[in-house]
């Protein structure tokens, strides 16, 4: 019988990831308010950053780890998008 512990902590943290996946995703279809919706938009593409490192660490291929940063950048921008578009009514100034 082979033990990895790596592939074991890899499997777990990735259920993890996928349960506060779950949950953020509940808060943005249940949230009371408009702000609570923007900031599990923003963990929701945190953790999906999060659950693409694991995968590409599990799978052992680079290209996910690029993958994770153009998910990184796409969630800020839009996150920041967003956030000023419901503070001012407006995006571009």
């Amino acid at each position: 019988m082979s033990f990895n512990i790596l592939a074991m902590a890899l499997d777990i943290a990735v259920g993890a990831v996928s349960l506060a996946m779950a949950l953020c995703a509940w808060r943005l279809v249940r949230g009371p308010d408009v702000t609570d919706r923007v900031l599990a938009i923003d963990t929701l593409y945190i953790n999906a950053v999060a659950l693409v490192v694991l995968l590409g660490i599990r799978l052992r291929t680079p290209i996910l780890f690029e993958a994770a940063l153009i998910v990184a950048m796409l969630g800020f921008a839009s996150t920041v998008a967003l956030a000023r578009y419901l503070s001012r009514g407006d995006v571009i100034e």
